[in-house]
């Protein structure tokens, strides 16, 4: 069974799919594992490590026609044309409907497993990809903040004088939330957070920030721990009720996504105007919108003398251990996808376990 891990294309990107100590393990599993040439380079894995991990560098033509492609971002059209017909690719699919390069695998009768539907259950957290780039997501929003804040981020006492803490207000107490409070609080900000799910509260509190309270007249608690998109009304007060809280922050670091929907608004251009001058709103949701209307995304804007950091990739920008953290996930979903009993190492059948199930993307009907 042969695994091939492609170099990511995708603007930007600089993680890989597998290190070379995690391919030293497949292999020692029974995989043959195949990496193009420079796929790692771009997070500080060179070739001369998975060569002396036991990995056969080669082209992007023979590790696309691996019986099992593995990648970070979704595959482009061409690399579609590459893969042979039945085989499995494991990534990010970056969708929720069918496009048209989703549509070419299924036609080539490629499988698809799409990391980002590992349902969150107790099996599946070793697997959980987004779980393990959202917390580092969290962890680098806040020093992207701080690189960007005029000021110090703890009280700061010397004999020129002292100044005050800064402000820190997180959006959101998923995964990335939860680092980003954990972060801003080990440099010393002064951090408040909202969730819409009530039981986020003793997590917000467990990390030493403080929670906002507000009362919109329902919850925001969706299937499988992810947050569920509110009603108009409750949105109208979440929004009012707000205001006042955000417009005292000197950083916001937003949070909030809905699968397959728009990012909700959260902090309205009339919150920004109300900001401080220097003050610095990072926005986690912007590819999809933004938690900020005044959110560009992938640049750095000032509105209203608010600096607006509409950054996509916050992994790649840590891509050692993105990168290690993600190809753990990949093998840990290996693990389950493959039958070693017996001489040779054999694919299962991928809708035997609920993990692979959940996270197959299958052709529209």
């Amino acid at each position: 069974m042969r695994l091939g891990i492609p170099k990511e294309r995708a603007a930007g990107e600089t993680r890989v799919a597998t290190t070379p100590d995690i391919a030293r393990k497949l292999i020692a599993n029974g995989l043959e594992v195949l990496l193009e040439r420079g796929a790692g380079e771009a997070a500080h894995y060179p070739d001369a490590a998975y060569a002396d991990a036991g990995v056969q560098l080669t082209d992007a033509s023979e590790v696309l026609g691996c019986d099992i492609v593995a990648k970070v971002r979704r595959p482009l059209a061409d690399e579609v044309g590459q893969m042979r017909e039945g085989a499995v690719f494991v990534g990010l699919a970056e969708t929720c409907e069918e496009d048209e390069v989703i549509a070419a695998l299924h036609r080539r009768a490629i499988s698809l497993i799409a990391m980002e539907r590992i349902p969150r259950i107790s099996r599946a957290q070793s697997m959980d990809a987004l779980s393990s780039q959202s917390n580092i997501a969290g962890y680098r929003a806040v020093i992207e903040a701080a690189s960007h804040y005029g000021r110090f981020v703890p009280l700061m006492m010397t004999s020129a004088g002292s100044a005050k803490p800064a402000r820190v207000v997180v959006l959101g107490a998923g995964v990335a939330g939860l680092q980003a409070i954990a972060t801003a609080r080990r440099l010393g900000g002064d951090v408040h957070a909202y969730d819409v799910r009530p039981e986020t509260r003793e997590q917000i509190e467990s990390l030493g920030a403080k929670a906002i309270d507000l009362d919109i007249g329902e919850t925001g608690v969706g299937e499988g721990g992810y947050a569920k998109e509110l009603s108009d009304d409750a949105k109208a007060k979440q929004q009012a009720l707000l205001a006042d809280e955000l417009a005292k922050a000197h950083v916001i670091i937003t949070t909030a996504l809905i699968p397959c929907r728009p990012a909700p608004t959260l902090v309205a251009e009339e919150v920004v105007k109300r900001m401080r001058q220097g003050s610095v709103i990072i926005d986690l949701a912007a590819a999809t919108g933004g938690n900020c209307p005044l959110s560009e995304v992938d640049q750095v804007v000032v509105k209203h003398g608010v600096i607006i950091v509409g950054h996509t990739n916050y992994p790649a920008m840590m891509p050692s251990d993105a990168s290690a953290f993600y190809a753990k996930n990949i093998a840990n979903l290996l693990e389950i996808m493959l039958d070693k009993s017996g001489e040779t190492v054999a694919l299962r059948d991928l809708e035997e376990d609920e993990i692979t199930q959940a996270a197959r993307l299958r052709p529209a009907t």
